[in-house]
């Protein structure tokens, strides 16, 4: 059967979405990878789709071009959130997710916030191989990269803090840091240089995707890792390849929210996912 679908971006980074009431869209890793592909008539960094929920406005589930499912993708979840809050003429709204409930608020017309809930700095909980201190892991990576954070936000992010980001080789360095034997799931990578303590450029290396204009978890992780070494304060803009994202990490309750615009690039629909195989 013949899928509808939405393509949205936030901030560059973009997204196939389909509605799928039935639960039927499941597409194997070799049609996930003919979907995203850049050289097709879709092309995306993530495959989303939007399904019921027994406990929210709707369920989400990702997959990376790789083909593999993913955990979470900050900006696919503010692009969902805008697209249930017009549908369903509300302001806010919660999304299921593999990584937990999510709810989001209409920013403006085009902006959306997600509270993305608590971060997780347990070495299990990221997951790394073994017991080792998150907020600064001294394990030699690459000499010039210094000792990392890493965070999840519900899916695994290693954070590196340069002087000059435009120096960094992050489609060669990216990769290696992705598989390396530290992080059993592999991991997202980014490269931060902070520039002043409410403003932080980045640049992320996505798990699955490769280096794409923004990353709404990996901001989220970067602002995360950035505080917990007292580089900046709980709030910063977070400057990505393809614009600017808030961060907040509030003190009350540890939630962090993400804050910055979507688009609507176009529609359609996906040929039967047999002929994709």
């Amino acid at each position: 059967m013949s899928f509808h679908f939405i393509k949205m971006n936030g901030l560059g980074n973009d997204f196939v979405i389909v509605p799928d009431d039935e639960g039927l869209f499941a597409p194997t890793p070799p049609q996930a990878r003919a979907i995203a592909r850049r050289d097709g008539p879709w092309g995306c960094d993530v495959i989303t789709a939007i399904t019921r929920s027994d406990r929210a406005h709707a369920a989400l589930r990702f997959w990376n071009p790789d083909g593999e499912e993913a955990e979470h993708c900050g900006n696919a979840v503010r692009c969902v959130a805008w697209l249930l809050m017009q549908a369903l003429d509300l302001d806010h709204v919660r999304m299921d997710t593999r990584s937990g409930l999510l709810s989001a608020r209409r920013d403006s017309s085009w902006r959306v916030t997600i509270d993305m809930g608590e971060p997780r700095l347990d070495w299990r909980e990221i997951p790394l191989s073994f017991q080792i201190d998150t907020r600064e892991v001294r394990i030699p990576f690459d000499p010039d990269l210094g000792a990392p954070g890493c965070v999840s936000m519900g899916n695994p992010h290693v954070t590196f803090f340069v002087p000059d980001i435009a120096t960094v080789a992050v489609s060669d360095i990216g990769p290696q840091i992705e598989n390396h034997w530290l992080f059993p799931r592999r991991v997202n990578v980014g490269f931060a240089q902070i520039e002043a303590p409410d403003r932080i450029r980045l640049r992320v290396w996505e798990r699955g995707a490769g280096l794409t204009k923004a990353c709404g978890t990996g901001a989220c992780a970067a602002l995360v890792a950035a505080h917990r070494r007292g580089l900046c304060g709980p709030d910063a803009t977070l400057v990505l390849d393809g614009g600017d994202l808030g961060i907040s990490w509030r003190p009350a309750d540890k939630h962090v929210l993400m804050t910055g615009p979507v688009s609507v690039d176009f529609s359609g629909h996906l040929p039967d996912l047999e002929h994709l195989a």
